[in-house]
């Protein structure tokens, strides 16, 4: 994987694992196994959650944190390593108060077994809160060292500028990224007002369903069974017309480049105003060469509009 990218005092891969599937449907041995292989190739940048995965029978939360707070340690590498991980979604620490925020990531640093964590978002934002509470609480976590920098995922624009004007003003923490539900499927929730924002302050932005919860790797067709916890969510888009013109051009361009469709998905991603750090996940080794691929592949004007395009 090619050089490593800006964001705020951090330097990431291109790609960002996701961490969601590591106790969920990646066993601990399979995640051990996908992270050693992920890191083998490069990859440095880890996104996780405290709240992943409590929505799975039998597990509370936390479970993805603790697999890579176990992994790290066993191979002795957390200095090598860019860490985010998210407040605010967890049932019993829910919310954005800065008392909630505080004790969260005494518990999210617990698991994952370290004394910082590299990037922290706010998960989802709660407008129950004022924004000067949520950035004081979390500037106090950075000056106490507790966190190097900070983010912010599903927030409106109007509160992500608020956010940054009380930051400004107040000499605060102030967020230097941006996590947007994004995809060439998807670009209205990013595309627009949440991006200018982002733009206009320098924020780098890493997408989550960057493969529309595996729709972009081109596996999902007319009469094909996929293996997959989420292919119900993955095949609703082959019913529109905006992902089946969107599948073509994928094919086209990946047939040009002798690429994966995944990796052409992240590639448009990656190529787009903001973007330092698409989010992928994988499941087992197997699924990772496609994503890792990213970081050397770069598309020409030529692709890149074609995909724009189909995707309008």
């Amino acid at each position: 994987m090619p050089s490593a990218k800006p964001l705020g005092s951090l330097s990431v891969s291109p790609l960002s694992l996701g961490g969601n599937v590591f106790g969920w449907t990646a066993d601990e041995s399979a995640s051990f196994a996908v992270l050693d292989a992920f890191t083998a190739a490069g990859g440095n940048f880890i996104d996780t959650a405290d709240a992943y995965s409590f929505f799975v029978p039998g597990n509370k939360g936390g479970e993805s944190e603790k697999i890579i707070g176990d992994w790290h340690t066993a191979r002795g590498n957390r200095s090598d390593l860019v860490i985010a991980t998210k407040v605010g979604a967890l049932p019993e620490r829910k919310g954005l108060s800065a008392a909630n925020i505080k004790a969260a990531v005494d518990d999210s640093l617990a698991r994952l077994r370290t004394d910082y964590i590299d990037l922290y978002y706010t998960h989802y934002d709660d407008e129950s809160v004022e924004v000067s509470e949520i950035i004081s609480a979390l500037d106090e976590l950075v000056k106490a060292g507790k966190i190097r920098e900070i983010g912010a995922s599903n927030i409106s624009p109007e509160r992500l500028q608020e956010s940054l004007d009380f930051s400004t003003r107040e000499g605060l923490a102030k967020y230097v990224a941006v996590q947007p539900h994004y995809n060439l499927v998807s670009r209205d929730t990013y595309e627009g007002p949440l991006r200018d924002v982002a733009a206009r302050y320098g924020l780098g932005a890493m997408p989550y369903y960057g493969l529309a919860s595996g729709f972009l790797t081109g596996k999902y067709r007319p009469g094909a069974n996929v293996d997959s916890a989420r292919s119900g969510k993955a095949a609703e888009h082959l019913a529109t017309e905006r992902g089946r013109r969107v599948l073509a051009a994928l094919d086209q361009v990946a047939e040009r480049h002798e690429a994966d469709q995944a990796t052409v998905a992240l590639a448009w991603l990656a190529a787009q105003p903001t973007v330092t750090a698409p989010i992928a996940s994988a499941r087992t080794v197997a699924q990772l060469p496609s994503l890792m691929a990213l970081g050397t592949l770069t598309l020409p004007e030529e692709d890149l509009k074609l995909l724009t395009d189909a995707s309008a």
